[in-house]
């Protein structure tokens, strides 16, 4: 399955950055993009930087994939409210 996954950026050059994320440590094409200083947060699909995320976004991106992979890998009581909640229980 291909989905982007949130990476921050911890070790940027001009045509790729080396990143963080749910996978570990990964080189990142950055020319979709353009380069980004270290700190950022950036959507990784298939190797590539296709957005620069808030670090909310990230989280929220982040917190989605775990729901995801609870209900992969089977959890009975999956609260999808905590995993996806609505905008507005996420602004409080």
């Amino acid at each position: 399955m291909c989905i982007g996954v949130p990476v921050q950026i911890v070790e940027a050059g001009e045509f790729t950055a080396r990143c963080r994320g749910r996978n570990g440590e990964e080189t990142v094409n950055m020319m979709l993009t353009g380069p980004q200083p270290v700190g950022t947060w950036v959507l990784n699909f298939l190797g590539s930087a296709r957005e620069v995320l808030t670090e909310g976004e990230a989280a929220t991106i982040n917190k989605a994939l775990d729901g995801l992979a609870a209900i992969m890998s089977g959890e009975e009581i999956a609260d999808m409210n905590h995993y996806f909640p609505s905008p507005q229980e996420e602004s409080r």
